[in-house]
């Protein structure tokens, strides 16, 4: 099964003004309706043993590219493809580039809680707003119902598996410099290399900068954990680089995360982010995705990155084996 091709030209035009974004903005769901169409997280059919065929439909999947947000989308893709639909997987590097026709163009989105509500929170209301910043997957939700519900975003059920923004350097540097926690790096210049939109963003640069002090003096804008993020650091460009709490690669690379001791990250569990349109006119849609999201653990998480970044097996391979070992197809 093929990841397909970027958004077409919307995506394409974006792009050009909108850089990369990564696990780290937030948004959330409601807490008092059961109903997937106020937004709410839905236990629509989990227990349910036989969805509906879905005729062929067609739904649009839109995911970030980096390798955990692409086999997630193949594991949607799959699911879906399973249970009747035609589903089309669109990769893009930056959250920015499929929220804006999502929903519309886009039917779903494999998300994380925190980044979606932040996301939404910041364009709602600005770069000044002040985060959410629980560390609860749930109340993030709740605390985003609004903004969900105004925005026509549904939130499915949330998974316990958390994939949240981690800073990391060399072994050596850490032993050098004696350094284990990003608070050790308080007043020394630093430069990172991040995902094109960590500039100004309170769970990246902002949150360094003005939460633990360091004086960033430049954000390479290499990608979220890609490989020239990794060399950059390993190569002394850069002293830090930004990647996730599920990277599986670090300690085969001499790599090192910094303990986020001041928790500057929100509850980052993954959760299917669906029209609230598109889920209200196909209900089943719930039914294919909500028992993945009880199968996900940080744990196994951890294990599929590993096999895709570290052994270089497909991300669909991965999606598949996982999908069949856990009985969801």
């Amino acid at each position: 099964m093929n990841l397909r091709r970027p958004l077409a030209a919307v995506f394409t035009a974006t792009l050009l003004l909108a850089t990369g974004a990564c696990a780290g903005d937030d948004l959330a769901n409601d807490d008092e309706s059961d109903s997937p169409s106020d937004g709410a997280s839905s236990d629509t059919g989990s227990e349910s043993s036989a969805p509906p065929a879905s005729d062929g439909e067609a739904v649009t999947i839109a995911s970030q590219s980096f390798p955990e947000a692409a086999m997630v989308a193949s594991m949607y893709e799959q699911l879906l493809e399973a249970g009747g639909y035609t589903a089309e997987v669109q990769l893009v590097d930056a959250r920015d580039a499929y929220m804006s026709t999502f929903p519309g163009d886009v039917d779903v989105v494999p998300e994380y809680v925190g980044g979606i509500v932040n996301f939404l929170n910041t364009r709602e209301n600005g770069d000044s707003a002040k985060p959410f910043e629980s560390g609860d997957g749930q109340q993030l939700a709740d605390d985003g119902a609004q903004l969900l519900d105004e925005a026509g975003i549904t939130l499915l059920d949330i998974s316990e598996a958390t994939d949240t923004n981690a800073f990391f350097v060399t072994k050596k540097y850490s032993e050098d410099n004696d350094v284990t926690k990003l608070s050790d790096l308080k007043g020394k210049s630093i430069k990172l290399a991040a995902a094109p939109d960590c500039e100004g963003r309170l769970d990246c640069e902002g949150g360094l900068s003005d939460q633990y002090g360091i004086d960033i003096t430049e954000v390479l804008p290499l990608g979220y954990a890609s490989d020239q993020t990794y060399k950059a650091v390993i190569d002394g460009e850069v002293e830090l680089g930004e990647t996730s709490t599920t990277d599986g690669t670090l300690e085969s690379q001499d790599l090192v995360v910094l303990e986020d001791d001041m928790q500057i990250q929100p509850a980052q569990n993954l959760v299917p982010a669906v029209s609230t349109e598109f889920l209200t006119a196909h209900p089943d849609l719930a039914d294919l995705l909500n028992p993945l999201m009880g199968k996900l653990t940080t744990e196994n998480l951890t294990e599929l990155n590993a096999r895709v970044s570290v052994n270089r097996e497909k991300a669909e391979d991965v999606a598949k084996s996982f999908l069949t070992e856990e009985g969801l197809l």
